[in-house]
């Protein structure tokens, strides 16, 4: 049976090139459209779709305003974003994956381009993924989306929060730009348990972790991550929960074009207590810090005298995507680090599994790998898991904790 598609965009250009390329595939139909977010809200309150296509720039509703009122409404789809990188475009769109979006496609600069093969292929590709897509994942993402408690103590209140009608609401006050050092006023996060202004890590039964739970962690560690679809909104439930003392730094791969790792980088430095940047080829990596590789950038750790330092490549696609974790992980090799902690989490296709086995062969590792039951695709982490490189097989809820556990902390 064809998978049943909703458009939502206003323009009828773009409507029809797109139902064209979704049509083309005897996959998917396109069952309905509409011209603004508030038909496109109407109709999935009447309607089920296997999955939605949304622009974010339109009149009356824009996209993002219907991902709140879905929110607010407990109306749940399985949404693809049609997203830019113009103006606001790429900080939007991280705010509709924070909303409940599964993931996003790049809009070409014009209709002409959308009727590439290149364009085509990654369209029908993620549209199936996100049909997919594990159908809780909209109602789990809304559960974190209404607001977020920064490091320093403000909250946090999304423009498109859930509480759809406050759409004029901004921060209080913000934890810095995605650059700044955020040294000064932080507090331990790994704490006896409740100070208000603290990213406090806890158990599996919910319990605070107190640092006399954690193991003793003695010598040099790194962490690596790798993610894809869902990933934006899985990093949420993990980078924040990191402390700012944690004995490692923490390098990042999460599948995205260029121009939308930086608003990724600025809006979970806003969220964490650790820094969090959109890494920068040739600086030195520091213990508490999390590099996030560029999009269109591959990242690679480069031993020094006594450092490590973050390499930018031009190395070709790998495993359809740029920047590919497999390079990442192969660039550790002979690092010089006593463990590398590798964290795989949600996303499609087998990226990461390669280049930890090559990893494995002359490296101390220890591997997380997120469950199949928390995951929006599990693709990445079941090639960990069935290639049996997995040393234990975590909640998405767990995998900061076992980090933390894995690195300790000062």
């Amino acid at each position: 049976m064809k998978k049943k598609i909703l458009i939502v965009d206003d323009s009828a250009l773009m409507r029809r090139v797109l139902c064209d390329i979704i049509n083309s595939d005897s996959r998917f139909e396109v069952t309905d459209y509409a011209i603004d977010g508030a038909e496109g809200f109407k109709k999935i309150c009447s309607k089920q779709y296997d999955a939605v296509v949304l622009d974010v720039y339109m009149p009356k509703m824009t996209g993002l305003d219907m991902l709140a009122e879905m929110q607010k409404s407990k109306v749940y789809a399985n949404v693809l974003m049609a997203s830019t990188t113009t103006g606001e475009g790429a900080k939007e769109t991280i705010m509709a994956l924070e909303l409940g979006a599964v993931d996003f496609i790049k809009k070409p600069e014009n209709v002409a381009d959308a009727r590439h093969d290149e364009f085509k292929k990654r369209f029908l590709d993620l549209l199936y993924v996100v049909s997919n897509a594990n159908r809780n994942y909209m109602a789990r993402a809304g559960a974190h989306s209404a607001q977020h408690t920064l490091s320093k103590g403000t909250t946090f209140v999304s423009r498109y929060d859930v509480n759809f009608h406050n759409k004029q609401t901004q921060p209080v006050s913000r934890a810095g730009d995605a650059g700044a050092s955020k040294t000064a006023d932080r507090k331990p996060s790994v704490t006896t348990g409740h100070a208000q202004h603290t990213t406090v890590s806890r158990n599996s039964d919910n319990r605070p972790l107190n640092p006399a739970e954690l193991p003793k962690v003695s010598g040099k560690k790194i962490v690596a991550i790798a993610s894809s679809t869902g990933g934006p909104k899985a990093l949420q439930e993990v980078i924040p929960r990191l402390p700012d003392n944690l004995k490692a730094p923490v390098l990042l791969v999460q599948h995205m074009p260029r121009g939308f790792t930086a608003s990724l980088a600025s809006r979970l430095n806003e969220l964490s207590s650790v820094t969090v940047t959109e890494a920068r080829e040739g600086e030195t990596i520091a213990n508490g810090h999390v590099y996030i590789a560029p999009g269109g950038s591959h990242l690679n750790a480069v031993k020094g005298a006594g450092t490590t330092k973050i390499h930018l490549s031009d190395e070709p696609t790998r495993e359809g995507v740029k920047p590919c974790a497999n390079y990442m992980y192969e660039s550790l090799i002979g690092g010089g680090y006593d463990e590398v902690v590798c964290v795989v989490l949600t996303g499609m296709g087998a990226d990461g599994t390669a280049g930890i086995k090559e990893l494995k062969k002359s490296q101390k590792v220890h591997v997380i790998a997120q469950s199949e039951e928390s995951c929006t695709v599990y693709g990445m982490p079941r090639s960990i898991v069935e290639g049996k490189l997995a040393d234990e097989v975590v909640t998405l809820s767990n995998v900061a904790d076992q980090i933390i556990k894995s690195v300790g902390v000062y």
